[in-house]
């Protein structure tokens, strides 16, 4: 058996553990993470149906979110209301890329839920262009 100084077995070591180290991305830029983009259920006062599979939620005063519904969501074109909330977290925040569930009081059933993603928040430009009948 070879024996190795405790300097060297350092060495070794720490070589090991930077090599396993993630690489920074090329042209990434040093600094402070990207914002996420986040509301809260609570702040959400205004939604429209668009395209098939999509709604928008107006969040708070300007922040407009899209949301893809995974499969039909029945009853939202009748509805006065809804209610959100997260598949994961017990808070009422929700980021993009999350997945929640929307319930509105239906016609076809006294509550009607349906699964969806939070896609992106719109800028101003894409709400700006939104069609009437679409922008929450």
């Amino acid at each position: 058996m070879r024996d190795v100084s405790i300097p060297t077995a350092l060495v070794l070591v720490l070589t090991t553990l930077t090599a396993c180290a993630p690489a920074p991305r090329t042209g990434a830029t040093t600094g402070a993470q990207p914002e996420r983009q986040c509301f809260s259920s609570a702040s959400v006062t205004n939604f429209r149906q668009g395209d098939i599979g999509r709604i928008y939620l107006k969040a708070g005063h300007r922040q407009v979110f899209e949301v893809e519904a995974a499969g039909a969501c029945p009853d939202l074109d009748d509805a006065n209301s809804l209610a959100i909330q997260s598949d994961y977290s017990v808070g009422s925040r929700l980021c993009v890329g999350d997945s929640a569930r929307i319930t509105v009081r239906g016609s076809t059933a006294p509550l009607t839920t349906c699964r969806v993603r939070i896609n992106r928040r719109l800028t101003a430009d894409e709400i700006a262009a939104l069609p009437d009948r679409q922008r929450p």
